[in-house]
């Protein structure tokens, strides 16, 4: 993995707000849901691909290609400064490498970069119905920490 450019850094945002308004969209008004992700990204990556902590990152096959992405940063769970806990903000496999790995080993590349930070866990939350992505944590030994569930009425 290596630092994501200042043009990769902005289409990788503008993926992350795109999908994750879409799926904020279920519960809220569509532009209440961008709104809100952009808030998020305002108040979580200040400094844009130089916020400190923060890792923005390009996954690359063997052979060079491009393949993915990764946000990695301080755990928003735990109090500056004492976390030794990471978060995985995001991660992307670009829909022509999928189901080819990439996804498990941009993952094991997030845990080895935290570990050498001296972090000892990372975490993350998944989108409900993801059922790729929660099989992949689960073959990679995540374990549900946390749930959340609703209903509409």
């Amino acid at each position: 993995m290596r630092k994501m450019t200042p043009a990769e850094y902005h289409a990788a945002t503008e993926h992350r707000e795109a999908e994750s308004a879409r799926v904020l969209s279920k519960f809220m008004p569509e532009e209440l849901a961008r709104e809100r992700v952009r808030r998020g990204t305002a108040k979580f990556l200040p400094d844009g691909p130089d916020t400190a902590g923060h890792h923005l990152v390009m996954a690359e096959s063997g052979a060079g290609e491009v393949v993915g992405n990764a946000w990695i940063g301080p755990d928003p769970g735990q109090a500056s400064g004492t976390a030794s806990s990471a978060w995985l903000y995001d991660i992307n496999v670009f829909e022509s490498f999928r189901r080819r790995g990439y996804g498990s080993a941009i993952l094991a590349a997030a845990e080895e970069l935290v570990a050498r930070e001296g972090r000892t866990a990372l975490a993350l939350s998944v989108v409900g119905g993801n059922e790729a992505a929660l099989a992949m944590y689960r073959h990679s030994g995540y374990e549900v920490s946390s749930m959340s569930m609703r209903k509409s009425l």
